[in-house]
């Protein structure tokens, strides 16, 4: 089932066929792959590599290659998607078009925008971890550290969402720039790590140690690390929102999709080795900046954990500020096409921006940061980090059936078409990964209120729609989502 096309034209240069005006393809392919790998490496890897260690013990990477592996059957699934529906709504488009339920693309989109909230999040408290680390706050401060860290995180946020107010959108150049300094501290790492490791400092035989908490077996440990790992891989799903302005899709996308998940992969399997080996496990799980205790233990004389800090914080500035542009954006397009209450269609008449968005999902953002702060402290990073993955494990699963069922559409323009086993096998493992059996209770208790929430605004607009409007609540042009 497709989507039916717009009635009216916007006017504006370079209108295609469907009356839209047609975006420029400005995108080339070194700057599409530097995009992915910019979008992908982030918070994940720098918050979440202790957290992993404490799951599985020393065998960290063995959850992120499989995380990797079941990024990549997904990966290919968004890629046959995207180069045969060239638009920029994603997740919500393929399974509109799949399976025609309105009430299922709402969830669907309300669920990846719950996944950008919770991810800005986790990267504000990150963020605000890395300040008190960078200024050698965290002594001073003494018990009162939570609670500042707190505050930095909520007046970051705040901060984002005045950016976006003013009318800031993240471009390919910017995107360049901040993957820059984001692979610059990764690199770092990595090379604090082979330099230790020359120096004898390295225990390889921690990377094959399995310890588990609460005597879980091996496998049930390495199940829902690697659910937590998979925070590591999320972010390439953003790209399809670039594949209407990328130079031939169709040829480039698969391409620079799945060599950037590749680039990624490797690095994150690379650093969870080289964390392990130097720093010791113990230590590592119980830091909150995992990735800083091996530049310290491998650079010792060096003042460099201050530069890594700062590094860390412009990285993961990186993630929280698409995230919320993402999120604003989402929630002014699904009110835009009245399946949202009305007031957050509000745009700033000078600014152009959605303002209404925008103050929304940033309050959101901060009744998350609050609440797993106070409420599940010691889960704090795992929670948001956990809650994302859930949240795009099962929109995942929904594509990967969406490529088969679509199979029967057919469309006049060549296009990537993945082996049909690995869409099975790609639902069959994000659908087990989001079950209780990878996911702690608290991860549910998180997205289950977040789209309790949006089911919330979804009823009130369908009694609104159907008592004053007489219509019913439905998407009109899906394709249209997160569009100014």
């Amino acid at each position: 089932m497709t989507s039916s096309p717009d009635t009216a034209a916007a006017p504006g240069p370079a209108a295609g066929q469907d009356g839209h005006p047609e975006l420029k393809k400005a995108i080339t392919p070194k700057l599409l792959l530097l995009f992915i790998v910019g979008d992908i490496l982030g918070t994940g890897v720098y918050s979440l590599t202790g957290r992993v260690a404490g799951e599985v013990g020393g065998a960290g990477w063995l959850p992120i290659l499989i995380a990797f592996a079941v990024a990549m059957v997904s990966a290919l699934s968004y890629v046959e998607m995207v180069t045969k529906y060239p638009q920029a709504a994603g997740a919500a488009l393929y399974v509109h078009k799949a399976f025609g339920i309105h009430f299922l693309t709402f969830m669907v989109t309300f669920a990846v925008l719950s996944s950008g909230i919770t991810s800005a999040s986790t990267s504000a408290i990150f963020l605000s971890e890395n300040v008190l680390k960078a200024f050698r706050l965290e002594e001073s401060l003494g018990d009162s550290a939570g609670a500042v860290a707190t505050t930095i995180a909520l007046v970051f946020l705040g901060l984002v969402a005045l950016i976006n107010l003013r009318g800031v959108s993240e471009s390919v150049t910017a995107n360049v720039v901040l993957t820059c300094i984001e692979m610059t501290g990764l690199a770092l790492v990595i090379i604090v790590g082979f330099f230790a490791v020359g120096k004898g400092q390295a225990d390889f035989s921690r990377v094959v140690l399995f310890e588990t908490q609460d005597d879980k077996s091996i496998f049930m440990a390495v199940i829902g690390a690697t659910a937590l790992a998979f925070f590591s891989m999320v972010g390439f799903e953003d790209s399809v929102n670039m594949a209407e302005e990328t130079v031939d899709p169709v040829k480039n996308f698969p391409r620079a999709l799945i060599a950037g998940l590749s680039v990624t992969g490797v690095i994150y399997v690379l650093i969870s080795v080289l964390a392990v080996a130097v720093v010791p496990i113990g230590q590592l799980t119980e830091s909150t900046t995992p990735l800083l205790e091996v530049v310290k233990e491998g650079a010792p004389g060096i003042p460099i954990d201050t530069i890594f800090a700062f590094i860390s914080i412009f990285a993961v500035a990186n993630t929280v500020l698409i995230n919320m542009m993402m999120a604003s954006r989402l929630l002014y397009g699904m009110a835009k096409q009245d399946v949202l209450p009305g007031f957050l269609r509000g745009v700033l008449k000078k600014r152009r921006t959605p303002w209404a968005g925008i103050v929304f999902s940033t309050a959101l953002a901060i009744a998350l940061v609050l609440s797993v702060r106070y409420v599940l402290a010691e889960e704090t990073i795992g929670a948001l980090g956990g809650t994302t993955a859930l949240l795009l494990l099962a929109v995942f699963g929904l594509v990967n059936i969406s490529v088969l069922v679509l199979r029967k559409d057919t469309v006049d323009v060549p296009h990537f078409r993945t082996p049909t086993v690995l869409p099975v096998i790609g639902a069959i493992t994000s659908f087990a990964l989001v079950s209780p059996i990878a996911q702690p209770v608290q991860n549910y208790v998180i997205a289950g209120g977040l789209l309790v929430v949006g089911l919330i605004l979804y009823v009130i607009t369908w009694f609104y729609n159907s008592a004053v409007k007489a219509r019913r609540t439905r998407f009109r042009h899906p394709d249209d989502l997160g569009r100014d």
